[in-house]
């Protein structure tokens, strides 16, 4: 990981949480100061298992995903790209080993948070609550679809499922061995459903 230090770059972050609620000018000043900015390389292991992750990333550019390992493989679980937020759930809000590994699929510049600077955010503007109430809420959206899309019985469907809720661009952008991970599918099944969509 790269980091660097510089007042432009925390603007993007005040200007994503703006947009989700107004910030204060005082809140606005804290996040200037204390917002980090970093770069991973493509394939650059972000967060490994078993490992405590205490920050909050928000994606400026690039695409990440979270896997696990089982037996000899790697099971996709997730994937974020531009102004999305991530993190290890567990390691950033209850201070414990993840059991998932985080991954840069391209190269990827984000802002981050640290846990500590959050919760004083947390603690000394209201506005951050309503911020935190309203990423936690869309965190769960993605999370239900996530619960939904594994429960599909049909590859096909599935398939279907995750264009339709998905970003458009973002189904090229993914490697197709971990999107048929993530969707439950072999790669040469993806490959077969994508050939019979063109």
């Amino acid at each position: 990981m790269l980091s660097s230090e510089n007042t432009e770059k925390n603007l993007f972050i005040v200007d994503f949480l703006n947009s989700i609620h107004p910030i204060s000018p005082n809140l606005k000043e804290f996040l200037i100061k204390n917002i980090k900015s970093c770069s991973f390389d493509k394939n650059e292991i972000i967060s490994k298992a078993g490992e405590v992750c205490n920050k909050l990333y928000l994606i400026k550019k690039g695409m990440v995903r979270g896997y696990f390992e089982s037996e000899s493989s790697e099971i996709t679980t997730w994937v974020d790209s531009e102004n999305e937020v991530f993190t290890s759930i567990t390691g950033f809000f209850r201070n414990e080993v993840s059991q998932e590994y985080i991954q840069s699929l391209e190269n990827t510049s984000c802002d981050y948070l640290e846990y500590k600077d959050y919760k004083h955010c947390l603690d000394h503007f209201p506005e951050m609550i309503q911020i935190n109430r309203i990423l936690l809420e869309d965190y769960y959206i993605l999370a239900e679809h996530r619960v939904y899309l594994a429960r599909i019985p049909n590859a096909s469907k599935r398939l279907d499922y995750f264009i339709t809720n998905s970003k458009p661009e973002i189904v090229d952008r993914i490697p197709k061995k971990y999107l048929a991970s993530f969707l439950a599918m072999r790669p040469e099944t993806l490959s077969r459903l994508m050939r019979e969509r063109d």
